[in-house]
């Protein structure tokens, strides 16, 4: 077989992928062994290991222990829903990030104060080391982990007040524009801005990932008055779930 300018191990995984796009290979059939690839494609032992590596790396096969490698089941990617509206009677922050009212939604979380990193105070506009209360979310639907988060809030801005605690209190779990409100700190815009890369272990651990499969980020930052009061990171693994925006027209 003639490959051409492009490395050989690219085009085999190529012609792989392919079969298993068009159901040629459906899930959890075992991929062709080393020696097969190799007599099929007329490759080498090294190129024909390379091209299960890229296979593996997209997330497109699996190794099983002592069995082989096999086509995993691909998700159908579900839809995250982001909104500009706001109901008049507030929302819950699961709510505020899977907009869609159908969804089976629970979340856990973990508030602790903490200094703000050199990133984060760079968002936030304060000073590297200023107190921050950071809050770590696992969001749930039916049970499956589909989405991360952590935000940081300054301690400027909502410590010694009820709504220190984003989770706890009479505001508790109410969101940043509410709790805010409840401090007369008035929130009046928010930024949103998205990005991919592939998701770090403990992330992909927690959301059942592949390591090296890609996730969605998503940095949103809340201002009031041109002063950011609260930031997020928002983790989605980019293989389950398709993010969706939709604004208000005025």
């Amino acid at each position: 077989m003639t490959f051409g300018e492009q490395p050989a191990y690219l085009r085999v995984a190529g012609d792989l992928r392919k079969q298993i796009v068009d159901g040629s290979l459906p899930p959890h059939t075992r991929l062709p062994s080393q020696a097969r690839i190799r007599e099929e494609y007329g490759v080498s032992d090294t190129v024909a290991l390379e091209a299960r590596k890229v296979l593996m790396a997209e997330g497109l096969v699996e190794g099983r222990s002592g069995s082989g490698t096999y086509v995993r089941e691909r998700p159908v990617p579900r839809r995250i829903a982001r909104s500009g509206y706001r109901p008049e009677s507030g929302a819950t922050p699961f709510r505020q990030e899977q907009a869609d009212a159908r969804a089976r939604g629970t979340w856990e979380s973990g508030s602790e104060q903490a200094e703000a990193g050199r990133a984060v105070a760079e968002r936030l506009g304060i000073k590297p080391g200023d107190r921050v209360m950071r809050t770590k979310y696992v969001f749930r639907e039916a049970g499956e982990a589909m989405m991360l988060s952590t935000s940081w809030e300054p301690l400027a801005v909502t410590g010694r007040t009820p709504v220190m605690l984003p989770e706890e209190g009479p505001l508790g779990g109410m969101g940043v524009v509410e709790r805010m409100r409840a401090i007369d700190v008035v929130v009046d815009n928010v930024t949103e801005d998205v990005g991919a890369r592939p998701g770090l272990a403990e992330e992909l651990l927690a959301l059942g990932g592949v390591p090296g499969h890609v996730v969605l980020v998503v940095q949103r930052t809340y201002y009031a008055s041109g002063r950011a009061v609260e930031t997020a990171d928002v983790v989605i693994p980019a293989d389950r779930y398709r993010v969706s925006y939709h604004q208000p027209v005025r």
